[in-house]
């Protein structure tokens, strides 16, 4: 408080007040009033929210991303769908958070996109987290392996996204709304995959005979934020977890997975709209259950987890998103190509030679790239004392649990797939051991140390937004 209005506090005593006409005193006491609330810590308005959902079109004709070679679909079970959730608290502003069926996207289809939001809808681009459910059955939206992305679908999803947060906005409801959380668990979806092998090497596909033990982590927090309008009727709900989105009901079919099929069944059930954002996931799969078998307990932890929701205060909203820059890896031709050749003659049978060609490929086409810098996105947002991480990558579990475990936010989670794509992230132990997510191709081309040092720009934001 300034010394001056201090004074003019001290001076303005009870017995001054009351004194008749004692019109400067009273001045003076109401200054002292005023400044007294301005100095209080600032507490948002009523929390409005508003969510929706649009269906992304696709057919049989488009190629299916996340295989090594192009492959295709014969019909589709569940909805491919871009699901938007926005938030609007004054003095704080508005913030939508935004997941899409799609296995990845790169900022060169993303900027254009929160930069049609921020036009249209006005919601700063800071505040904008997008997050892809790393489905492994929908159309292809980036250059992987040995195809490329399909326009059409790129274009439909690209649209799609505007769309969700438009209608999300102009869905948000008239009174505040009730926040609710719970962090509960699955532990049995998902497991770290980099197995190691009696021969020394890295697990990725093949026979499971041979495994010796995991080489990381599994993380099996699955946090569930709620948001209730006025007549207390479900908006929205956004759930979290860390499993790699590969999996269907019926074989050969587009599908948003697991995830996204419990989402829809759950929206049936519980009413609002059910949004995924895909953890840190780049070391874990599903190695044992089928898609069915993943879908109906993915559903029964969501449900877990909804029945022990409690309210909590949201005091304040806000994000950061901040460029982070990078290098493309230097890499030695030769010791690459023995490792996916060994590899693969080993365990992929009669599909080695064609893998060992793709991955050939890709290296002669980013040869030519090593040792030069690109830029991509890293995010924290806050909603009350709840905290999301946007990272551009399939990033490592351990990575993701360095993060919370740093954060200054003790509910912390992670969001890969956002804003952004730039292949795998391994931490330094996954470098050093190697293996399908760390050999050089498209799908993996930073160098070492990049998913540390975006984990440190990560908490750094965090901190920012602790105060």
């Amino acid at each position: 408080m300034p010394r001056s209005l201090a004074r003019a506090c001290e001076t303005a005593s009870p017995e001054s007040l009351a004194a008749p006409f004692s019109r400067s005193c009273l001045a003076r006491w109401f200054a002292c009033q005023l400044l007294f609330l301005a100095c209080l810590p600032v507490s948002g308005a009523g929390l409005r929210v508003g969510a929706a959902a649009t269906d992304l079109q696709a057919d049989d004709s488009m190629i299916i991303a996340g295989g090594i070679t192009a492959g295709k679909a014969s019909g589709q079970e569940g909805k491919l769908r871009a699901v938007a959730v926005v938030l609007d608290q004054a003095p704080f502003g508005t913030f939508a958070i935004v997941a899409n069926d799609v296995l990845m996207l790169t900022r060169q289809h993303l900027d254009p996109v929160v930069a049609e939001i921020e036009r249209t809808v006005k919601i700063p681009a800071a505040h904008v987290l997008i997050n892809c459910t790393h489905t492994h059955h929908a159309p292809s939206t980036m250059k992987l392996h040995d195809y490329g992305l399909d326009q059409t679908f790129t274009r439909r999803v690209q649209r799609g996204i505007v769309q969700a947060v438009q209608q999300a906005a102009t869905n948000l409801s008239d009174g505040p709304c009730r926040f609710q959380f719970f962090l509960g668990q699955e532990n049995s979806v998902g497991q770290n995959s980099r197995q190691l092998l009696d021969d020394g090497s890295i697990y990725w596909v093949g026979p499971r005979t041979n495994f010796v033990r995991a080489t990381g982590p599994f993380d099996p927090e699955l946090p569930l934020l709620a948001f209730r309008d006025p007549s207390d009727k479900l908006v929205a709900a956004i759930f979290n977890h860390s499993t790699h989105t590969i999996g269907t009901r019926q074989p050969g079919r587009r599908s948003p997975s697991f995830y996204g099929l419990a989402a829809q069944e759950l929206e049936t059930d519980l009413g609002g709209v059910f949004c995924f954002l895909e953890g840190a996931s780049g070391s874990t799969h599903n190695l044992a259950l089928t898609g069915d078998e993943a879908t109906r307990r993915i559903k029964s932890a969501v449900l877990d987890t909804f029945a022990q929701l409690q309210t909590r205060p949201v005091q304040k909203l806000a994000a950061l998103k901040r460029p982070f820059k990078f290098k493309v890896r230097s890499f030695d031709e030769a010791a690459e190509d023995a490792a996916v050749s060994a590899y693969c003659r080993k365990y992929t049978g009669a599909g080695a030679d064609t893998i060992i060609r793709v991955f050939r490929n890709m290296r002669a086409e980013l040869a030519p790239e090593r040792g030069r810098e690109r830029e991509t996105w890293v995010q924290a947002m806050r909603i009350g004392d709840i905290a999301i991480v946007g990272v551009p990558a399939e990033y490592f579990t351990q990575l993701g649990l360095d993060i919370k475990n740093r954060s200054p936010f003790r509910y912390t989670y992670i969001a890969e797939l956002a804003n952004d794509w730039i292949g795998y992230l391994p931490n330094a132990e996954g470098h050093k051991l190697g293996g399908y997510q760390v050999w050089t191709g498209f799908h993996s081309y930073a160098e070492p140390g990049t998913g540390e040092r975006i984990a440190d720009q990560a908490v750094a934001l965090l901190n920012e937004l602790v105060n």
